[in-house]
């Protein structure tokens, strides 16, 4: 029996390919087994190669394997693309139908030609080779049945008992057909008991909806794009329940001053976009800036620039985010590294964006938004709603007919009290052009200077509560790893890999993009020898940031990937260890 696995399915975009991915991870959820899973798709609708690679453990985690153990080849493609990934030993699972074979150089890997789509056909439908392929995992792995029955009868249980049996026999004739092939199971490919655990299965996306939700936002403005699409799809379905509703718009600019305008009346509101979108929310983003408006703004960075990969995984959006928008303006930017994360951090971001009265952005990146993994259950408990110096729900003190409420009120600490449209007594002015206390557009040079002084004070000591996700056992490391989103998992795996050769590793992840956290960054930089940051762009925009704010410019050094693919853990290993090697510390 092993510890851990990894599966990978793969065939021709727009087949159905995802739906053998979702019911084995699902399953095996259901197991209590922990899992970590990427897909691999194109810009394109239907066409072109997809995978999707899940890895399977009895411990968390949350990274790709650097191999492969099982392959699901629907497609003579899918074995020549991925069949390097393999490790000695590894199994291919291929349709017959295509006559499938082994790539030229690829050896000590054992090529299974199973008849999914013949088995299918004679079931009544081509369509169900998937389950075919399924059942030849589950004789590969010698798998339970009953958690299969139970995914297979809540897919497709509506279309009655009928095409549950049909889906059920395809399973079942497809682990028959490689039980009698293999004369029975395979042991290094049983999987040791989980712990029968029930948790969560679910991407970034929903967890940044459920988060939105929870929060109390009954508003979403969005246009639909890669990766952040799903945020609005979960949303649509779930939020008329909560009396919220979800709006479509022609184009991204309409969705942010949708949920400006929202948020100006009372509601919290939010949209959701990737990096092309962002660029076009920039003008109206100065907007919430200058009239002090709240609104929370999901980045789920992507490959760019332009269209770029939209697809593809990319952290290149840092510093869009934090200073894209012309002018100054206070403005906060949060970066979840894990699902978790992706919850409580949107529930924080709609709490911030009303304290402070500025735009919030939520930055995540392709990884963390679809990549489906194991989350342990959500502790509710720990919500709390906070809506600052808002005044909605406040009867406001008479005063005189023509006397406007001093929305832009400059207090010590640059946070005005917060009336909102048609409440008594609260009447003001609201302009994009420069403004005096109640709202009046005003060019005085004093005028100007007190109301940017004013909105400035906002985040002078701004500091999330956990602006830093750490590891630290080391008060003087061999060498600080720090990343952003989606590499705290592999960073971990990393470094547990560097310590049993003896490196004395640190770790920390940045979660408070902006205003920088310099003062909880700059202990880990200076204890340790060196400091290495791990992200995904060409030019190293975390590193400068870090350099930046920080100092200590000699010792910072950059692993950057910009393909498009995630990192896995032996690809951070290697580079670190060269690094080191480099300085003598290993």
């Amino acid at each position: 029996m092993v510890d851990q696995l990894s599966w990978k399915v793969g065939g021709q975009q727009g087949e159905g390919i995802e739906k053998p991915g979702d019911l084995f991870a699902t399953a095996l959820n259901r197991l209590g087994y922990y899992l970590y899973g990427y897909r691999h798709f194109s810009s394109r609708i239907k066409g072109g190669h997809t995978n999707n690679k899940i890895r399977v453990s009895t411990r968390p985690v949350r990274a790709l394997s650097d191999d492969l153990d099982i392959l699901v080849a629907f497609d003579q493609e899918t074995i020549d693309l991925n069949a390097k990934e393999l490790r000695k030993g590894g199994v291919i699972l291929a349709d017959a139908r295509w006559n499938p074979r082994l790539p030229d150089g690829i050896e000590d890997v054992r090529l299974i030609a199973v008849p999914f789509t013949a088995i299918a056909q004679e079931i009544g439908s081509a369509l169900m080779k998937n389950m075919v392929a399924v059942g030849a995992t589950v004789g590969l792995m010698d798998l339970p049945v009953e958690p299969f029955q139970e995914v297979v009868t809540e897919l497709w249980g509506r279309k009655g008992t009928a095409v549950v049996e049909k889906n059920m026999q395809a399973i079942a004739r497809g682990a028959e057909f490689v039980r009698q092939e293999l004369g029975g199971p395979l042991e290094e490919f049983k999987l040791a008991p989980a712990d029968g655990k029930k948790r969560l299965f679910m991407i970034g996306n929903e967890a940044i909806a459920l988060g939105a939700l929870t929060a109390g936002a009954r508003f979403m403005a969005a246009y639909p794009i890669t990766p952040a699409s799903e945020i609005m799809e979960y949303l649509i379905k779930v939020l008329p329940k909560f009396g919220g509703t979800v709006i479509q718009t022609e184009d991204e600019i309409a969705a942010v001053t949708m949920a400006i305008g929202a948020n100006y009346g009372g509601v919290r509101a939010f949209t959701a976009s990737a990096g092309p979108g962002i660029s076009l929310m920039t003008e109206a983003i100065g907007l919430a800036g200058m009239t002090e408006t709240p609104v929370v703004i999901v980045d789920t960075q992507r490959g760019g620039p332009s269209t770029g990969l939209p697809t593809k995984q990319e952290h290149s959006d840092l510093n869009a985010a934090i200073y894209s928008t012309h002018g100054e303006i206070p403005k906060i930017v949060l970066a979840p590294s894990t699902v978790e994360e992706c919850f409580y951090d949107m529930v924080e971001a709609f709490n911030l964006a009303e304290e402070y009265q500025v735009p919030v952005i939520v930055l995540t990146d392709l990884a963390l938004a679809l990549g489906k993994q194991t989350v342990e259950p959500l502790d509710y408990d720990r919500v709390e709603i906070r809506r600052g110096k808002y005044l909605g729900d406040t009867e406001l003190p008479p005063r005189e007919r023509l006397d406007l409420f001093k929305r832009y009120e400059l207090t010590p600490d640059g946070i005005s009290p917060r009336p909102i449209p048609g409440q008594k007594y609260g009447i003001h002015h609201v302009t994009g052009v420069e403004h005096n206390e109640v709202g009046r557009p005003s060019e005085g040079a004093a005028n100007r200077k007190a109301q940017m002084d004013k909105r400035l004070r906002k985040l002078a000591h701004f500091r999330m509560k956990e602006p830093l996700r750490v590891y630290a056992p080391h008060a003087q490391p061999d060498v600080l790893f720090v990343g952003i989103n989606s590499t705290e998992g592999v960073i971990r795996e990393a470094i547990e890999r560097l310590e049993r050769e003896g490196v004395k590793a640190n770790h920390i992840q940045i979660r408070q993009l902006h205003p920088f956290p310099a003062d909880d960054v700059r202990p880990y930089v200076d204890a340790a020898e060196q400091v290495i940051v791990v992200e995904q762009n060409a030019t190293a925009q975390l590193a400068h940031l870090i350099r930046l704010h920080v100092g200590a410019r000699e010792k910072i050094h950059s692993i950057l990937k910009y393909d498009g693919n995630p990192f896995l853990p032996k690809e951070i290993t290697e580079q670190a260890k060269g690094l080191l090697k480099a300085k003598e510390l290993i």
